[in-house]
């Protein structure tokens, strides 16, 4: 009699629980702090992530060789990073060495960077640049070579000016506030707020380059395939939090959202984010879709700065689409 009623209880208990449980190891995620994390912070706020059967843990990095030699070696699951960092680190090009082989994949977008080159407010254009210092996350990865080009585009040399390393995008923004350096690649909003300061923005990279992949999610392959259902529930989440970030009922609430990650952010700077990361077709990549012609320019720039030097032509290399394609098909 005992035994029918602990099996009853049990059988009870089984249909308590719902069918969208969370799995119960939560994804390890880590990502550069800013406001490109908008949609995984909706994802959290409006329940996305549970709903799809997951759970988050956030971790912000300071710089792109913390991230990636530790997403490499199993500390992390997933990183929100430069696709030129996945190539990189698989191309043994990488900033840091690593304890494990890179075996690295792109499963969705993110962005075409928002790269915005930002100077001091004494730097009128690139000529004013000659004989200081502008910085990048790291000198072989990232957006250094994004860098390296608009200023080639814009009329200088290696040699007029100075690269330096100064960390991301976040430690970036905080030297040039102190004009430690003369300029830097910045990520949107950042640049929202450095303008507002009387910072110049010299160039957008986009219409320097044309088709660029910037942000992705990124993985293991061995990870993607042991945690296939999670990484599922991630994109999935991850794009119902862009479909609710587009509708433009949700708005006042996104910029809300925006603006409890970004306490610092005022109202109008917040509303100016959403037209830019939110734009119909200059923003977040819609549906998290990769830009395959945008993946050939971040191959053509390694390509012409990369070291030791390759010949990279085949985006295929890089990413792996299955996940993402069954996130797309349930």
């Amino acid at each position: 009699m005992i035994r029918s009623a602990i099996i009853a209880a049990l059988f009870l208990l089984a249909a308590l629980v719902p069918a969208h449980a969370q799995s119960s190891k939560p994804i390890e995620l880590i990502v550069f702090p800013g406001g490109f994390n908008w949609p995984i912070w909706i994802a959290q706020e409006k329940g996305f992530f549970e709903r799809n059967a997951v759970a988050v843990k956030i971790t912000p990095t300071p710089g792109s060789a913390f991230q990636l030699t530790n997403l490499i070696d199993g500390k992390f699951d997933i990183a929100m990073t430069a696709i030129d960092n996945v190539i990189a680190y698989s191309e043994g090009q990488g900033a840091a060495p690593t304890k494990e082989t890179p075996d690295l994949i792109a499963f969705m977008g993110g962005d075409n960077g928002f790269l915005r080159l930002v100077a001091v407010p004494e730097v009128k254009a690139f000529a004013d640049l000659k004989g200081k210092q502008v910085s990048v996350d790291a000198l072989t990865t990232g957006y250094a070579f994004v860098l390296q080009e608009l200023l080639a585009k814009g009329g200088l040399a290696p040699g007029d000016y100075e690269l330096v390393s100064a960390g991301g995008v976040l430690q970036r923004f905080q030297a040039l506030m102190e004009k430690k350096h003369a300029a830097t690649l910045l990520i949107s909003p950042f640049e929202v707020n450095a303008e507002a300061k009387g910072f110049t923005r010299l160039a957008n990279a986009a219409d320097v380059l044309g088709a660029y992949q910037g942000l992705v999610g990124a993985t293991r392959r061995a990870w993607a395939k042991e945690r296939d259902k999670d990484l599922i529930g991630y994109i999935r989440a991850y794009v119902a939090a862009l479909d609710w970030l587009y509708d433009p009922a949700n708005r006042a609430e996104a910029v809300a959202i925006l603006r409890k990650h970004l306490p610092n952010m005022a109202e109008e700077l917040a509303q100016k984010s959403y037209d830019i990361l939110a734009h119909p077709s200059l923003g977040f990549a819609r549906r998290a879709e990769l830009d395959i012609p945008g993946i050939k320019t971040v191959l053509a720039l390694r390509s012409k700065y990369g070291q030791p030097a390759k010949q990279l032509t085949d985006p295929g290399k890089y990413y792996d689409l299955q996940y993402f394609a069954k996130a797309r098909a349930q």
